[in-house]
């Protein structure tokens, strides 16, 4: 789309406004369309393989987490447990047609009793997939899933830097809190860990 907005302010030459308008016209009906195609469901077993493909992604390529080594469909199957169809921790994918193209949860934030109304939700898309609302998307029913819970906070680390990442939870309402510097090592350098919270509940 760059490149486009690029053309448009070339061959327009004093009609720049009505150019830039026609090119933001197409953007957004693009990211409509596509935005359009994103379904949201629970996950189930059979999305593991995709859930562990994206997430693995992220573990040998990325500072988003602090995993070093690929995830096993074992440990993945063992993570899986940890979710139910309903009550406070759940999890989400979003989908392109037959595609898992990212995932939500909203997990155990730690084991002490006294932590049960905090959640701690987590989102990976699929490279491809940033841009298309699945983020967005995935939030908004995962949100929605957790409604009337026994819940009070909402808690998400984030390693940075990670703008994507701090713009979607700031949409959805989270605050940041906290900024824990050199908390974590990978690649042979520290990052710092920003936590934000969002109530829950009454």
């Amino acid at each position: 789309m760059r490149s486009m907005r690029a053309n448009c302010r070339f061959y327009w030459g004093s009609n720049e406004v009505a150019a830039k308008a026609l090119t933001s016209w197409g953007t957004n009906t693009l990211g409509f369309v596509i935005h359009a195609r994103v379904h949201v469901r629970p996950a189930t077993e059979d999305d593991l393989d995709e859930i562990n493909d994206i997430y693995n992604h992220y573990v040998l390529e990325s500072h988003f987490t602090f995993d070093d080594e690929p995830l096993t469909m074992d440990t993945r199957r063992e993570w899986f447990g940890h979710y139910a169809p309903t009550g406070r921790h759940r999890v989400f994918v979003a989908t392109d047609g037959d595609d898992v193209i990212g995932f939500a949860t909203s997990s155990r934030y730690r084991p002490k009793p006294g932590y049960l109304t905090s959640v701690e939700t987590s989102i990976y898309l699929a490279p491809e997939a940033t841009g298309k609302g699945a983020g967005t998307r995935l939030y908004e029913t995962l949100f929605k899933s957790i409604e009337g819970e026994d819940l009070h906070r909402a808690l998400a680390g984030i390693a940075l830097p990670n703008p994507e990442s701090v713009a979607l939870h700031e949409k959805f309402g989270f605050k940041r809190v906290a900024l824990y510097t050199e908390q974590g090592r990978k690649f042979g350098r520290y990052w710092d860990v920003a936590w934000f919270e969002k109530p829950l509940g009454a």
